[in-house]
């Protein structure tokens, strides 16, 4: 069965389950005291990889598969690539810019 992050998702039974979106949020909450132990750099990176998270939304909420948390790492590995090539592409032209 497909399904959507902003609708609750339904079980056999026709109960209403909770959606990918209140799982993140609880896996979020869960990892609260870790979060505090955090040095408060550290807290500020924490944080931007659930946002990360948060921005694929929709795909974790396909990946039927895997645990919704798996996803959600999927999900910020994702992100942190994304930055990593970014940030190697602005090297490389200011290397470039530099020997040139």
């Amino acid at each position: 069965m497909p399904t959507h992050p902003t609708i609750a998702l339904l079980n056999d039974m026709g109960r209403t389950l909770v959606t990918i979106t209140q799982l993140l949020n609880e896996t979020e909450a869960n990892l609260a005291a870790f979060r505090r132990t955090l040095r408060r750099s550290d807290q500020y990176v924490f944080d931007g990889l659930f946002a990360a998270a948060r921005r694929h939304i929709a795909a974790i909420g396909q990946a039927e598969s895997l645990l919704p948390f798996e996803s959600a790492l999927l999900a910020m590995l994702l992100e942190q690539s994304k930055e990593i090539a970014v940030l190697e592409q602005k090297v490389e032209e200011l290397i470039k810019k530099n020997s040139g």
